[in-house]
């Protein structure tokens, strides 16, 4: 089975290493390797891509504690001075 078949099977770390190893050996002294790793680089990009379109978008980050903490001590004061 040629390298190029095994990409979609990869998992996210295998295809990570196998990028890395692509650009490593694209400028390698062997021709052969070079060529391969040239020619596997697109490949391994669009499916990283693929990937990164099909990854359900990332949550909006939380309010923390003390941040939310500190908004309703602030609301209290202004609660507090408004009564005033």
């Amino acid at each position: 089975m040629a390298m190029a078949d095994l990409i979609p099977t990869l998992d996210d770390e295998g295809l990570a290493n196998l990028r890395a190893n692509a650009q490593r050996l694209e400028n390698s002294d062997v021709a052969r390797q070079a060529e391969q790793a040239a020619a596997l680089l697109p490949l391994i990009d669009a499916e990283l891509a693929e990937r990164l379109s099909r990854a359900p978008p990332k949550a909006p980050p939380k309010a923390r504690a003390k941040k939310v903490a500190a908004v309703a001590e602030e609301a209290d004061e202004d609660d507090d001075s408004a009564d005033d």
